[in-house]
């Protein structure tokens, strides 16, 4: 089968090596505690990746079965929206041994999950022709019974960057941006001593902020404050010296944070219009410093802040696909909806960056009203949600969105009613929990309170979200 690498060449993977050597190629990232399919389309009698998928191993072996058939299914059909069916199936099952276990002993261990795998595509017509498992720096093949290449013990993986496959990547500018891990541990809240000290000024902000946010008087004020200070932080971003590695990075960001000014920032956040306008800085010479100021707001989001994490997540993940970053973009979305299940741009985005949509219609409305010339219905949540309830492909023309798509039952699920009411997602400025000095009625405070939240649970995102890398017949 062919890898597309490069405009003028291909890479041919034959043998099951080459197949686990692809794998971070293929995704963009070295998966951990995964199960991931890969999609084979026939072009002149060769196979050729199309799209691919991936969702963590479950914990419990009783739910295997239902995670490969909602990864086998949604694979397919995502395929089949896109007008190519796969022909055939890639499987992988990735994870590290447990304290005392082997990578045999993984192996061994997962192999009812990759039956499952198998058997799920079977039932689709989508054969799977290879199912490898890969753990402790080895490879096992499920399909191969020749014991030459495919031995019991397993095959070292060689080393990162030395396959011909490495090498052409490199020469075409693909880079492989470590593990999932590493990603989400950029985006998680402080666990150090300094996450207390944040979490006092967090306190002692919403008591002057959270008044001023309610009140329809002073609402526009803090927005535009809010706005102004965003500004100068990424201004400052902007000309701070360069760092190696993403973790010194992050290090400087923090630095130059100041804790009272991630305080201002987080809550005048929760409010959704000055959300919306805070996402218009995602394209040109803005996206860089604002993808890296949301991300060190997600970090602050300390303690009893976790589900205030939403907004700076959600605007992480939108400025990240807008500007190409699929991999950051669904991360980021996932954990925005793993802080709050019901964060409607979270899903809406979530769900049209899995559908392999085209950002554009999104980034026009922000466009329009940055500029003061959008219509009132068009908000970046109207846009979106027209864009994924439209025949699963985006825009129906280039030239513009259909305003009211028609409802398919094969379709993306619709959020729940009551989510998409400016009732439903206005602003959250207290922490849950937290009764805040200054304001009469500390219930008041949040627009969708614990017991409003917990009484929609059943329309709230699945704890396990399929990441659909959505490929073409060309595709590595």
């Amino acid at each position: 089968m062919n890898a597309g690498i490069a405009h003028d060449g291909q890479v041919t993977l034959r043998t099951p090596a080459e197949l686990a050597d692809a794998l971070p190629y293929l995704l963009g990232y070295r998966p951990e505690d995964s199960i991931v399919l890969v999609a084979l389309h026939d072009r002149d009698g060769r196979g050729r990746f199309g799209g691919r998928a991936r969702l963590g191993i479950p914990a419990g072996a009783e739910d295997w079965a239902a995670a490969a058939r909602q990864l086998a299914h949604g694979l397919v059909t995502g395929s089949e929206r896109r007008g190519a069916r796969p022909e055939q199936m890639v499987a992988y099952v990735c994870q590290e041994p447990g304290k005392g276990e082997s990578g045999s002993e993984v192996m061994e261990r997962l192999r009812p999950l990759a039956q499952l795998l198998r058997t799920e595509c079977g039932t689709l017509d989508v054969p799977v022709i290879e199912a490898l498992c890969i753990s402790d720096g080895r490879f096992w093949s499920y399909c191969c019974p020749n014991q030459d290449c495919c031995p019991a013990e397993g095959v070292p993986m060689g080393l990162p960057g030395t396959s011909v496959l490495a090498a052409a990547a490199a020469y075409a500018g693909i880079q492989v941006r470590g593990t999932l891990g590493e990603l989400h541990a950029r985006l998680l809240p402080w666990q150090t001593g300094a996450a207390l000290e944040q979490e006092i000024v967090l306190d002692a902000a919403g008591m002057s902020l959270v008044p001023r946010i309610l009140d329809d008087a002073s609402r526009a004020d803090v927005a535009e404050e809010t706005l102004a200070l965003a500004e100068r932080i990424m201004n400052r971003f902007a000309v701070a010296p360069s760092v190696s590695g993403t973790h010194q990075a992050d290090r400087r960001d923090d630095e130059l944070l100041a804790h009272d000014e991630a305080a201002a920032l987080i809550l005048g956040l929760q409010d959704r219009t000055t959300r919306d306008r805070a996402a218009a800085w995602m394209e040109g010479d803005d996206a860089g410093p604002a993808l890296r100021l949301w991300r060190a707001l997600a970090r602050r989001c300390v303690g009893p802040y976790g589900e205030h994490a939403a907004a700076p997540l959600t605007l992480a993940g939108w400025v990240a696909w807008s500007a190409g970053d699929d991999i950051e973009a669904r991360e980021a979305l996932a954990m925005a909806l793993g802080a709050d299940p019901d964060y409607l741009f979270a899903r809406l985005l979530h769900q049209a960056c899995n559908e392999g949509l085209d950002p554009e219609s999104i980034r026009r409305c922000l466009r329009a009203q940055r500029a003061g010339h959008a219509r009132p219905d068009d908000t970046p949540e109207a846009v979106t949600e027209a864009d994924v309830t439209t025949d699963g492909r985006g825009t129906p023309e280039t030239g513009g969105r259909r305003r009211h798509p028609s409802r398919r039952t094969e379709g993306p699920a619709r959020p729940c009613p009551d989510a998409a009411s400016p009732e439903a997602e206005r602003v959250r400025p207290a922490a849950p929990g937290r009764s805040r000095p200054g304001a009469s009625k500390p219930e008041s405070t949040r627009t969708r309170a614990a017991g409003r939240s917990r009484a929609r649970k059943g329309c709230a995102a699945p704890q396990r979200t399929p990441s659909v890398h959505n490929g073409t017949d060309g595709d590595g």
